[in-house]
């Protein structure tokens, strides 16, 4: 074989070669765009709308997330824990009905630290564990993102921001569905929203009944 010949068919092969790498990323794209789409779902869309509609910018920020948070072990509590927290969180629905906004105050707190003691990052660093919830509750971390903005939301340490009494009755009863996900595991181990990574794989028998939050009887004062 001559020269010639082996030099045309080394083109041909690496021209075969960089036109199946480049099919392989336009098909590569859509996949993994739409994976995030799937295991975010709604923390897909405030992603998007951070980045003013930028699909790659708010791809690349959940990526990034995955990368950090994905392979996260999540500590399971054992009954005493559950329990105490399970009690706390009662505690602070009941609270709700004359001191709505110390009850939003105390499900931010008692959601900082359930999460830190499931093998979250710890409450004082917030945003990290926020964005590590949403890796692994992603339908149900906003409630959380809720009650911590109407606690936090003061103007110079004193004057209220303007969040309503209905606007933290939302937030609470929002924030109550990630404090089940994380307080029961059995349930998120089992549950449509995992993708499949980055749980602690421990599932027990649920016997316990929902909580139930009713204001029918009572309408919460304003603070």
């Amino acid at each position: 074989m001559s020269t010639g010949v082996i030099i045309a068919l080394i083109v041909i092969v690496a021209a075969v070669l960089v036109v199946a790498a480049v099919l392989a990323l336009r098909a590569r794209g859509p996949q993994h765009g739409g994976s995030l789409k799937r295991r975010f779902g709604p923390e897909y869309d405030r992603a998007l709308a951070r980045h003013d509609g930028d699909t790659k910018a708010a791809e690349r920020e959940l990526a990034e997330r995955v990368e950090r948070h994905g392979s996260l072990h999540q500590r399971p509590l054992d009954p005493a824990e559950r329990e105490s927290f399970e009690a706390r969180w009662t505690a602070a629905q009941e609270r709700f009905v004359d001191s709505p906004r110390e009850a939003v105050g105390d499900a931010d707190r008692l959601l900082a630290e359930l999460a830190g003691a499931r093998g979250f990052p710890d409450g004082g660093q917030y945003e990290e564990q926020l964005a590590a919830l949403s890796v692994h509750h992603a339908h149900h971390v906003d409630g959380y993102r809720r009650v911590h903005r109407v606690t936090h939301a003061r103007v110079d340490g004193a004057q209220d921001s303007g969040a309503g009494t209905e606007e933290m009755r939302e937030s609470m009863v929002e924030a109550r569905a990630l404090f089940e996900d994380l307080v029961r595991p059995d349930r998120h181990d089992a549950g449509r929203h995992r993708a499949g990574t980055g749980g602690d794989g421990s599932a027990t028998a649920h016997t316990r009944p929902h909580h139930s939050w009713s204001f029918s009887k009572r309408q919460p004062k304003e603070s």
